[in-house]
């Protein structure tokens, strides 16, 4: 790894990067399976775009190297005054994360073509058909625990990936990718609430609560309300039940409070949160969760 570029991206405040050669996926093949066995549940996106998922110059034409970044979210919960929660990622006082964490990957991409005035780059956040968990193993960052995240010995799993895809050939000492470290533990198996986690690295969507109260369509079923517990966007639970999660689980009550919600417009909807991560779910939907939960 370039110091510069490795020193510029802690100066950003990334906790960990690393550097892969564009090359197919290590965990391309599961993905296949996953796919095959339908446990992508309403997420038919997945499907498409699969030579891509396998290729990355199909990105981005004569990749060479692709960077992998960590950046960290906080331990604490964003909550309502009466006592409800939302995911830890989701940050609701700031600009949805796809946003800020690009504006610092141009930071670095302005490094990269210094080195190479004539190299071509793509920033990937969480959008574009690439295995972000994989590239990131392969980088040495850090290794895929039991309930399918990716873990830093360190620091644990709340935390963005980011990609920068450069036709740039980086230079980088050999990684080993980590073994797992997750030993007999099944703490996040044990504390899915809806059994989401059926076994060691095989989560049905179709279950998983971070799908049901932010991607799916529709409203939920009434069995899935008392299973959410505070959290009406998002869950969380596989990566509280993780030891290597040590953050303090306080919350910060900075939302409305959920009757605030239920009578929200969306003109004030998109005031407050139109440009968060509560967009993409959309007032209808949180609106939907909260009835659910309650009941």
């Amino acid at each position: 790894m370039n110091a510069f570029l490795e020193k510029r991206a802690k100066e950003l405040g990334f906790i960990a990067i690393g550097v892969s050669r564009s090359s197919r996926p290590r965990h391309i093949d599961e993905l296949h399976v996953w796919l095959s066995e339908h446990k992508h549940a309403g997420m038919s996106w997945l499907e498409r775009n699969l030579d891509i998922r396998e290729d990355p110059t199909r990105l981005l034409t004569g990749c060479r190297s692709i960077i992998s970044l960590a950046y960290p979210y906080p331990p604490q919960k964003a909550g309502t005054p009466d006592g409800f929660t939302v995911a830890r990622y989701s940050q609701p006082d700031k600009r949805d994360y796809h946003d800020r964490i690009k504006d610092l990957c141009r930071e670095l991409v302005r490094m990269i073509q210094k080195m190479d005035r004539n190299s071509r780059t793509r920033i990937c956040v969480d959008s574009a058909p690439i295995l972000e968990r994989s590239f990131a193993y392969t980088a040495g960052i850090g290794f895929i625990g039991k309930n399918n995240m990716l873990i830093i010995p360190d620091h644990g799993s709340y935390f963005f990936l980011a990609e920068i895809l450069s036709t740039n050939p980086i230079e980088s000492l050999p990684v080993t990718a980590m073994d797992n470290l997750c030993g007999s533990c099944t703490r996040c198996i044990d504390a899915c609430p809806t059994g989401a986690l059926e076994r060691p690295f095989l989560m049905d969507a179709a279950k998983c609560l971070s799908y049901l109260t932010i991607e799916y369509g529709g409203d939920l079923d009434g069995s899935y309300g008392g299973k959410m517990g505070d959290c009406f966007f998002g869950c969380d639970v596989c990566q509280e039940a993780c030891p290597f999660n040590k953050g303090e689980a306080s919350i910060n009550s900075s939302l409305p409070t959920t009757d605030e919600f239920l009578s929200m417009d969306d003109r004030v909807f998109k005031e407050a949160f139109g440009k968060t991560a509560f967009a993409r779910a959309g007032l209808g939907k949180l609106k939907s969760n909260i009835l659910a939960m309650r009941g």
